[in-house]
């Protein structure tokens, strides 16, 4: 049975991988999870200097999920080169930085930085506020994602994923402005912004007021956004958006994901992703499928 998949040139050994955020670097997860049974790790969000966060409280339980705005909090790329990146060679698995930045530069900071190390593919976030646009996210604006695209590949020594946010009107023309900037993968979805008030404290949840909502109820609308992208570009998809069980995995790659991506779900099971990988393979044999291609995109 083969469940190889090829990413951009990369080879995993299963499509599961973990989402950015949810997994830090892999070292909170390592004493729990065998990352050598998954596909790939992705790191959390990486700057190219320190970033505090958004104030707290920054998390909120939601009907079918969670809403954060954390702010994409990490210590730099100056720490996660010496502390993070030794601890994940460790693993025979594939290492996948996530990236993120407040200007293009910042981007390419990181970009150039993460060129001679074992980073497989570099995933660019580009939720991010633009603080040269006024704040808008990059990914939120078709001629601003198409030049962040372009400038990152520039620079990039690795294929570069360019993660989509759903939180725009036609996610294909996003989709079609990532690949036109030379876009090796997408992954999608990110999350999608929501609110939460305490009614007896009469206060907002979260401090940001906004947040970013994750888990299974958001689970539709992220295999719709997948299946409409994968039918619009060539590029391969890694999807997520609410996956907590094998059956969510294979509903992506069904709609056309070649990997898959699993956040939320951590938090609830941290033995989640290697129950995925596993589920994927007695999926496969329930129904006598010798090669996990045959299941990409299967359904049109």
């Amino acid at each position: 049975m083969n469940t190889k998949v090829n990413l951009a040139g990369v080879e995993l050994k299963n499509p599961v991988m973990t989402a950015s955020g949810t997994f830090g670097s892999g070292m909170e997860y390592g004493e729990m999870v065998d990352l050598n049974k998954l596909g790939a790790v992705v790191t959390k969000g990486v700057a190219n200097v320190p970033w505090p966060g958004n104030p707290t409280p920054r998390i909120a339980e939601v009907y079918g999920g969670m809403m954060n705005a954390i702010g994409l909090q990490n210590p730099g790329i100056h720490v996660f080169l010496e502390r993070d990146m030794p601890y994940l060679e460790q693993f025979d698995t594939k290492i996948i930085v996530n990236v993120c930045g407040k200007t293009t530069e910042d981007y390419i900071d990181v970009v150039e930085r993460l060129s001679d190390t074992k980073a497989a593919l570099l995933e660019i976030n580009v939720s991010c506020p633009n603080v040269k646009e006024g704040g808008i996210a990059f990914g939120q604006e078709p001629k601003a994602l198409e030049a962040i695209t372009k400038e990152v590949k520039k620079h990039a020594a690795q294929p570069i994923i360019m993660k989509l946010s759903p939180n725009v009107t036609d996610i294909v023309e996003m989709a079609k402005a990532a690949e036109a900037g030379g876009a090796d993968i997408l992954s999608l979805i990110n999350t999608i912004t929501g609110m939460k008030i305490d009614i007896h404290k009469r206060s907002f949840a979260i401090a940001n007021k906004t947040g970013g909502m994750s888990g299974p109820a958001i689970k539709p609308v992220a295999v719709r956004m997948v299946y409409q992208v994968a039918n619009a570009v060539k590029l391969p998809i890694i999807g997520m958006g609410g996956i907590m069980t094998a059956e969510d995995a294979i509903e992506f790659i069904l709609a056309g994901a070649t990997a898959v991506s699993v956040g939320t779900a951590n938090f609830h099971n941290p033995y989640v992703t290697e129950e995925i990988v596993k589920g994927i393979e007695d999926y496969m044999r329930k129904y006598d499928t010798e090669d996990i291609q045959d299941l990409i995109g299967a359904v049109k």
